[in-house]
Order: C-alpha cells, then structure tokens, then sequence
C-alpha cells in the first residue's frame, strides 16, 4: 500500500511551515485506497453513520481511554493549552471532554472590531476558492460540488451563490471543537442534508470525488444585509460531519456559552458566537459569499502558493493548494464595499 507521504500547512501567526501529524493516517489510507477499491461494499458500510459512530468511540475512548492514564498527558499530548480552557483542566480526564472542552474565546480569541469583517468560525486549517473560472482562487468541483452540497432542490441558495467564493476550515482532531458565527445577521434558512461519513484527512479528500458534499451536513443561510448585519450579502455556512464524527449539535449562545438554544430561521446571530459543536473527530466548515462581496486577507491568498511547501492537496488537485493554521473568530476577508 502506497502511503501518500507528508502534508504541511502554514501557521498564520508565525509564518513557519509546519508538519501535520495526521491523525488515523495509516487506517484512513488504507480505507481510502485498499478497502475503497477492492471491497465498494465494505467500504460503504465502513462511512455510514453507525460505523463512523463505533470508529469514533474505538479510536477517541476506548483506545486512548486507556493508553492515557492522566488528564495532563492527554492534554500534553495534543497540545491543549490549559490556560485557555474555561473549566478546570483536571475534569478534563477523558478523549471526549478534551474535544468538547470551553475555552474563555472572549479572552483567548480576540476578534477584530470592524463590522464589514469575516472572521474563522473555528480553530482551523483554512484554504480558499472560488466558482468564478477567471478568478486566481478558482477551483471547481474539487472538495465540493456546489448544487450537491446546498441540495439540489435547494435552487435558490444555488443561484444565489452561483461565480461566489468560498472559504474551507478544515478541523483536526486535537482542536477546539466549537464553531463559531463568521458574520452578524439573520438567519434566512437552516436545514439538514444527509449523507455520508467520509474523512476529511488529505488523502481521503484527494482519492474521493468532492467528499464534502457528499456528507451529512447543516447549511444555515444568512441575510447580513440587515441592521446590525456585517454588511457581505447573503452568507451559507456548511457545516460538515467526518468519518468518527457523531454529530453536529447546535448550541448557539449569545454570551459565552449561556443559555445555548437551537438556531431557527429569523434568528439574529452576532458574529463570533458559539454556534455548534462537532462530536468527536476531525471535520469541515465551508463559508459561501456571494459573487463579488468579500474580498479574503492577502496572506491567506499568498499562502496558498508558498513554495517548497508539501501539501496533499497541491499534489493530488495539480495546483498550488497550501492551508494555513488559524484561528477561530480571527478575520479571513473584508467587504468589498467597507
């Protein structure tokens, strides 16, 4: 079995190259080449929702449940910052708190001040496209098509973010597992397409056909042309399940994390607000803008092109494709119009 060899991003705040320790990396190439295909079957049954639910607790708890005897080693390992974390490290004694652990974001994640802003809806490695085929960010049906992914009777967000850009947050397991609103507005719609358990680790993305919109997943549509709205037009917000992730819970909270409620179309969002939770694993977020509304931060655009950098996806999508490690509720693009 061919193994498909290193991936690198690049970290924001410092600049430096850095190596991704995958996570399951050997299981989930072999899935992905081996068991994909020579055995269809298997390998269907292996990403449905029962199956990602048992690998999800083999991996998370009963595995590292007993390798880790400690709350500190765990955390050590993964590199938790205790500091961060709003509840007590020393409750944080199993796989499954550590991903679902609070951190004091109002302290730990400042956000930028301005309105006309977007900012990371959660602690994330990002790569940035767009539909427009005369655009430097153009990448077509490559980790989504974009009918599939909004649903195909859903013709009206289709139209509406037809020639957009879109931005891809991909989470690892290690991170901080809450996701956050990326703009202000009201929410216009919010529904449930099901699907798949797919990985969302490099080499599964590359072997499989636009993976992301073949999963489950919730698309919250958002009016931000509203009073108290950022500004950017209509915005869709795709979050994704993963292979080992069980669900996606929706838990929005206006003040840190009180009083969490399910959100609604005619909810108002502020941005920068827990919105959802990813149990357990690794997965995806996609933030859609409308044709001509956002214009992305420069050194995310560059970073994509950073030579002498490995990245999976530049090697199996044939162009310059580099992630870069940031930060939830940190900006990613400014209005066009601000």
């Amino acid at each position: 079995m061919k193994q498909p060899g290193r991936h690198q991003y690049i970290d924001r705040r410092t600049g430096k190259v850095c190596d991704e320790k995958l996570f399951a990396d050997k299981m989930v190439n072999f899935l992905y080449s081996e068991v994909r295909e020579n055995a269809p079957f298997v390998f269907k049954s292996l990403t449905s929702s029962r199956a990602s639910s048992f690998l999800g607790y083999l991996n998370f708890e009963a595995l590292l449940g007993t390798r880790l005897a400690t709350p500190k080693r765990l955390l050590r390992q993964w590199g938790v910052d205790t500091a961060e974390c709003l509840d007590d490290p020393a409750s944080l004694n199993s796989p499954e708190k550590v991903f679902t652990r609070k951190i004091c974001y109002w302290e730990c994640r400042p956000m930028p001040s301005e309105p006309g802003l977007v900012v990371s809806p959660a602690d994330s490695r990002v790569l940035l496209g767009s539909f427009k085929d005369d655009s430097l960010l153009f990448v077509k049906d490559k980790f989504f098509s974009i009918n599939e992914l909004l649903g195909e009777l859903k013709g009206r967000w289709i139209k509406a973010f037809d020639q957009g850009d879109f931005a891809v947050f991909r989470l690892t397991p290690d991170k901080y597992h809450y996701v956050h609103t990326p703009v202000a507005g009201r929410v216009v719609d919010i529904y449930e397409v099901e699907g798949a358990y797919h990985s969302c680790n490099p080499a599964a993305v590359v072997n499989l056909v636009t993976p992301y919109s073949k999963n489950k997943r919730v698309v919250t549509v958002i009016d931000t042309d509203v009073p108290g709205g950022t500004g950017v037009g209509l915005v869709a917000m795709v979050e994704v399940v993963a292979l080992m992730v069980g669900e996606v819970l929706q838990c929005y909270s206006r003040q840190a994390y009180d009083d969490p409620w399910p959100v609604v179309p005619g909810s108002f969002l502020l941005k920068g607000r827990p919105k959802s939770l990813f149990k357990p694993g690794s997965s995806t977020v996609i933030v859609i803008c409308q044709k001509d509304r956002v214009r992305f931060d420069q050194d995310l655009i560059d970073n994509l092109n950073k030579p002498s950098t490995v990245s999976r996806f530049s090697h199996g999508f044939g162009k310059p494709l580099v992630e870069t490690d940031i930060k939830v509720r940190a900006r990613v693009g400014s209005s066009v119009l601000a």
